[in-house]
């Protein structure tokens, strides 16, 4: 067996671009850091939002930074609950997907697309990509083996950055199926 992958599990989450933060939380407003993400640089924040959809609404954290887009990502089980056809896309690629209503204490913001439910997907420093013999963007499948809930997740995209930390991430609706959090090995 080869070298392994943590498995991590991603709640669903919303990412906010500063002007959407600002409705949602006041003007000026910035993120409080709750507690530091696997990922440099990346935080679960103390604020929440309300995610509402035509069917129903939840309560989401934000992860800061902020970024340039505001994105909601949920597993497919939290789309239907919404209401919402969240389609499986990378991080930031939420063009032509559906939208949803985001409610802060200070104001909403109505999203025309941004719901998406992430992509499997490893990240990795340019030092493990080459370890595994891997490169951006490439599509694996990862073999996990658990008590009673090992599988193989295929359609995995190799994420390579310096700014990363070795891990990969599935939703929860993926990580009740494999018994995770776990650690895992690429098979091609």
């Amino acid at each position: 067996m080869g070298k392994t992958i943590l498995v991590e599990t991603s709640a669903r989450h919303v990412h906010v671009s500063q002007a959407d933060l600002e409705t949602l939380f006041g003007e000026g407003y910035t993120l409080t850091n709750k507690k530091d993400l696997s990922q440099p640089g990346q935080f679960a924040c103390a604020e929440k939002v309300t995610v509402v959809g035509p069917k129903g609404e939840t309560k989401m954290s934000i992860l800061g930074p902020t970024r340039s887009a505001t994105q909601v990502e949920v597993s497919l089980t939290d789309a239907r609950s919404l209401g919402i056809k969240a389609l499986v896309r990378e991080s930031g690629d939420i063009e032509g997907t559906e939208g949803c209503k985001l409610v802060g204490p200070a104001g909403e913001v109505e999203l025309s697309c941004g719901v998406i439910a992430a992509k499997r997907h490893i990240h990795m420093t340019p030092a493990d990509a080459t370890e595994f013999g891997v490169q951006d963007k490439d599509v694996v499948s990862v073999e996990v083996h658990t008590d009673g809930r090992s599988l193989t997740f295929g359609d995995v995209v190799c994420r390579v950055s310096d700014s990363y930390a070795l891990a990969m991430h599935i939703d929860t609706d993926e990580s009740n199926a494999a018994g995770g959090p776990c650690e895992g090995t690429i098979i091609k």
